[in-house]
């Protein structure tokens, strides 16, 4: 299994479909050819290491001059609640600052459960999208742009 595949894995169970948020093999691997997108995985004991048998998260990110996108972070449903989102949102922001960013950034939709995670770690609300998302039933969500200033 390659990283790709691992993340695909956690793709396939974090992700309800019924939000249309997760992204396709192809997607993630044309992302991740391009030099300014990189990921991270966390394993089943909340380790970040090379050798990840099972993995329980990960976080696909793109870089530019001065500032970073979490453009997706997912943990595994069975690996909820254990601060493993936490501990991947920390190390997103610490990676952010280490490569020079001096602004960290994320978009939700309006309902995502993520919300106090993310201002917990001091990002605020700095724009809305109206309409962004649609849902599997049709309905139409708003989506939410956040940053944190690094």
């Amino acid at each position: 299994m390659d990283d790709i595949d691992r993340i695909m894995e956690v793709m396939g169970s974090a992700f309800e479909p019924k939000w249309g948020e997760a992204w396709n093999r192809n997607q993630v691997s044309s992302s991740l050819s391009l030099p300014t997108t990189s990921y991270t995985l966390i394993d089943s004991y909340g380790q970040f290491t090379d050798n990840i048998a099972t993995p329980a998260g990960f976080t696909l990110v793109r870089s530019a001059p001065g500032e970073d996108e979490l453009l997706l972070i997912a943990v595994r449903p069975e690996y909820r609640g254990k601060g493993f989102g936490r501990r991947l949102l920390e190390k997103f922001i610490v990676d952010a600052r280490t490569r020079g960013a001096e602004k960290a950034f994320l978009e939700m939709r309006e309902n995502n459960e993520a919300l106090q995670l993310y201002r917990e770690a001091g990002f605020t609300q700095i724009g809305r999208r109206k309409n962004y998302y649609k849902t599997s039933d049709n309905e139409r969500l708003d989506a939410i742009t956040f940053c944190l200033i690094l």
